[in-house]
């Protein structure tokens, strides 16, 4: 998962997404609410992990913004100092999907992490063959079929085209795209993200004929949404 996490203690904070880094995920740290805001609104996360109580914007304010936004379904867990049965209650309401106190345990919040996303994410993301016709996805044997002709794609292509068909209908930014393919630590530029996505939108001929299309959104990222095909 690509995990934005919102904790004021930076002892705290490091000790959880080491957690989280060891548990095969990619963590984003934030000290502040409004930092947390500012890149939400150009980047895509898995899952919120906040913290109640942080300089400026507390995390209810900033679970309010997340909720407010017509496209965010991003699973979010509170993990907070606050043990009130109303601040737990509050949290709920407002759209956070769990809550844990502190202190955290690290297999706790590990489990708890897990399940929030295999709630959110699609059947899709657990498949080892994808069927999307007339696309058909074989993850054993990476190989992409459209119409029933294998598609040739460099390494890169095919998990761009399985990271997209995993996350159909969702609105993901150039960030997690590029962090879920080629890893936080490469070097390349944005340039390149978008060429490889050109490449497999040419590629696999994602277009209204085919009952899907590629989209992009002007400084955020790219959208693989399924569409009603043209009458014949």
């Amino acid at each position: 998962m690509r995990i934005a996490l919102l904790e004021d203690d930076s002892e705290q904070a490091a000790t959880v997404a080491r957690w989280l880094s060891e548990g095969g995920h990619i963590c984003h740290a934030y000290g502040r609410g409004a930092d947390l805001i500012r890149d939400s609104s150009h980047e895509s996360f898995d899952l919120m992990i906040l913290d109640w109580e942080v300089p400026d914007i507390s995390g209810i304010q900033v679970l309010r913004w997340v909720r407010q936004r017509s496209d965010s379904l991003t699973p979010v867990l509170f993990v907070t100092a606050r043990p009130l049965e109303e601040d737990i209650v509050k949290a709920l309401e407002e759209g956070a999907d769990d809550y844990m106190i502190k202190p955290v345990r690290r297999i706790e919040l590990l489990a708890r992490a897990n399940a929030l996303w295999r709630r959110a994410r699609s059947n899709a993301a657990t498949m080892a063959v994808l069927d999307f016709p007339p696309y058909r996805i074989d993850t054993n044997e990476r190989s992409v079929v459209l119409n029933g002709e294998a598609v040739e794609l460099t390494q890169k292509e095919y998990e761009l085209a399985l990271f997209l068909f995993r996350n159909v209908g969702r609105l993901l930014s150039r960030g997690h795209i590029f962090e879920a393919v080629w890893g936080r630590s490469a070097v390349i530029s944005s340039r390149t993200t978008d060429t490889h996505l050109s490449r497999v939108r040419s590629k696999l001929k994602l277009q209204p004929e085919h009952g899907y299309r590629l989209s992009s959104v002007y400084n955020y990222g790219y959208r693989l949404e399924e569409v009603s095909r043209p009458a014949t």
